[in-house]
C-alpha cells in the first residue's frame, strides 16, 4: 500500500557532507511522523533524527548541530542533511514513516530499504 524510496547514500570523507532523502508513495492520506535510523554492523538501530507533522523535531545527541531533519509534506518526503561526518557516522541508514491511509486508518510504521552510509578517515 504504501512504498519508501531512499537515496543519498553513499561514500564520503571525514568532515564532508550527505543528504539523504526519503520518498513516500501509495494511499497516504498523512504521514504523522517520519524519521531516519541508523545501524552499524553488529549493533542495534537506533534513532537518528525524527520530524513530525507540525515540524518539531528529535535528533540523537551525537549528532545534535551536524544534522539537520526537514520534510516536505506535499510530496511526502523527508530528507536528512548530514554535515561534518565523522567515520562513526558509518552504517544503514534506513527511513521509518508513520502513515494514515487514505481510507483514514492508521497510523501504519513503514521502512525504507536502506541506504548505506560509508565515512573514511
Amino acid at each position: 500500500q504504501v512504498q519508501l524510496a531512499e537515496s543519498g547514500g553513499g561514500l564520503v570523507q571525514a568532515g564532508g557532507s550527505l543528504r539523504l532523502s526519503c520518498a513516500a508513495s501509495g494511499r497516504i492520506f498523512s504521514i504523522t511522523r517520519m524519521a531516519w535510523y541508523r545501524q552499524a554492523p553488529g549493533r542495534q538501530r537506533e534513532l537518528v533524527a525524527a520530524i513530525t507533522s507540525y515540524s518539531n523535531t528529535y535528533y540523537a545527541d551525537s549528532v545534535k548541530g551536524r544534522f539537520t531533519i526537514s520534510r516536505d509534506n506535499a510530496k511526502n518526503t523527508v530528507y536528512l542533511q548530514m554535515d561534518s561526518l565523522k567515520p562513526e557516522d558509518t552504517g544503514v541508514y534506513d527511513c521509518n514513516a508513520k502513515v494514515i491511509h487514505s481510507d483514514g486508518l492508521g497510523p501504519y510504521d513503514y521502512w525504507g530499504q536502506g541506504t548505506q552510509v560509508t565515512v573514511s578517515s
